[in-house]
């Protein structure tokens, strides 16, 4: 063999060993993220002449293709639209459009996943036409029904989980919209009601559970707060504020004022149990200054804060900014000035006190399985972190279980259970109606479930809407239906 054709065979044998390392990178590795882009055009190509495969939570179809007579042959359908679009979202094959776990697990449905590799190739040699796989998510659809139904009348989200493991049991926004309208093939009217729904000013096209434009979450954020003071070790339950009726922000002329206006109970003094008991915004805006700024933000980002999570739908990351001045850190104390969080963050931080100070990672698909019932992906429970040692969430837990029994959470109230819970009432511009929270857990001995209630518009009282009345008695009924199971 001559020099020159050696050198043309090594560099053939390169160009081929590079070429199988690319294909297979694209077919294995980089496959889900591919199949989940929506500016993917192939795949949703590949996915008009395919049986995708059904949306369950728990035994109950909430997504599933049917024949169609068009060229497309399968349509995709939507028992009770509403109720499931945030989980589900929606398939169009005429707008080449997907969202929620429709556009998320696209590749498993379609039956392009990388975990069907070996299934498709099977499916080619035996000449049987393509067909993807069951999605089986982590919902219980009677609590579903039970948050939607709660949440259904206001503007606002419901999301409640599994504090030791991640996984959503139920995922309600409202307002919601049908699905079945955006996958119909008459491209014509699937415009029509998406540029109705978009122009909407109620946005019913957002998931408030996890994303849209998130709001300030109030005094839920007050659990932070007494997180980091615990976790600094400068602070326990009975260290004391001083208990003036207004507070002037350092370095302003700026006054801020409890809730309602008076003294955090009576004395010159106030301990931090009684000052989270009864939701007092000037004891914690004093205690964010003590504690600064970027301690308030490392033991926010230890519950999820500033991170985006792919459950595997892409959540909007809530926010703890940086750079706050003393007057903004002050009102981030109680929940407000820039710190922004959605339902999910809020349900994250209630989960990680509940779990002994371990924050899991939330997931809402428990595994992919084949038409012939072949389990392709399981889904783990995986740990985002820690938080608090034990003690310290059994010392939280303790001070929000006292916020439910006889402080401002009283709404959240249950014969015969500890419940755990904190509300928060989030304040926008002067006379906008505030936005209405509650998040806890239950039973807060042995906690079976986290949920976090977001209620906006004033619950439709403008700013007489308050959480204790409206947020925490939603976070009761859904806490009753898994206790009652």
């Amino acid at each position: 063999m001559t020099k020159e054709l050696r050198r043309l065979s090594i560099v053939m044998l390169v160009m081929f060993l590079g070429l199988l390392g690319a294909v297979s990178w694209i077919q294995v590795v980089a496959a889900n993220e591919l199949q989940a882009n929506p500016h993917n055009k192939r795949a949703l190509f590949d996915s008009y002449d395919v049986q995708r495969g059904s949306i369950f939570a728990g035994s109950e179809v909430i997504a599933a293709s049917e024949p169609s007579d068009d060229v497309y042959s399968w349509l995709r359908t939507y028992p009770d639209a509403q109720m499931w679009a945030p989980v589900t979202g929606y398939f169009n094959p005429e707008l080449n459009s997907r969202t929620g776990l429709e556009s998320a697990m696209n590749g498993p449905l379609a039956g392009t996943g990388s975990s069907q590799f070996l299934a498709r190739i099977e499916r080619i040699v035996s000449g049987q036409p393509p067909r993807g796989s069951d999605v089986i998510t982590t919902i219980d659809p009677s609590l579903q029904k039970v948050a939607y139904d709660a949440i259904k009348k206001y503007q606002g989200a419901v999301i409640a989980m599994e504090p030791d493991t991640g996984r959503i049991l139920a995922m309600a926004t409202s307002p919601s919209f049908d699905t079945n309208l955006l996958a119909a093939h008459d491209s014509k009217s699937v415009n029509e009601e998406f540029d109705r729904l978009n122009a909407d000013p109620t946005k019913p096209l957002y998931n408030r559970a996890i994303g849209g434009d998130l709001d300030p979450p109030g005094s839920t954020f007050k659990l932070v707060m007494v997180s980091a003071a615990l976790a600094s070790g400068k602070f326990t339950p009975e260290s004391t504020f001083d208990n003036p009726a207004t507070w002037t922000l350092p370095g302003t002329s700026t006054k801020i004022h409890n809730f309602d206006r008076g003294t955090c109970g009576p004395g010159k003094k106030v301990t931090l149990a009684d000052a989270l008991r009864l939701s007092c915004n000037i004891p914690m805006a004093q205690l964010a200054v003590a504690l600064g700024t970027d301690a308030i933000r490392a033991e926010a980002e230890k519950y999820g804060f500033n991170t985006s999570f792919e459950i595997p739908l892409s959540s909007t990351a809530s926010v703890y900014p940086q750079g706050f001045d003393p007057a903004q850190t002050a009102l981030s104390g109680f929940g407000q000035s820039d710190v922004r969080a959605s339902p999910l963050q809020m349900a994250m931080v209630s989960a990680g006190i509940a779990n002994d100070g371990v924050v899991m990672n939330p997931r809402l698909v428990d595994s992919v399985v084949a038409p012939d019932l072949t389990v392709q992906e399981r889904f783990d429970n995986t740990e985002f972190g820690r938080a608090l040692t034990p003690e310290q969430a059994d010392t939280l837990t303790q001070l929000m279980i006292a916020n439910v029994s006889n402080g401002a959470a009283s709404g959240a109230r249950i014969d015969g259970v500890d419940v755990a819970g904190k509300t928060g009432t989030a304040e926008h511009n002067p006379g906008d109606p505030y936005t209405l929270w509650f998040t806890g857990f239950a039973p807060a001995e042995n906690p079976e479930v986290v949920v976090a209630v977001m209620v906006q518009d004033g619950g439709g009282l403008g700013q007489n809407g308050t959480s204790n009345g409206i947020a925490a008695p939603i976070a009761k009924k859904v806490i009753e239906a898994v206790l009652s199971e």
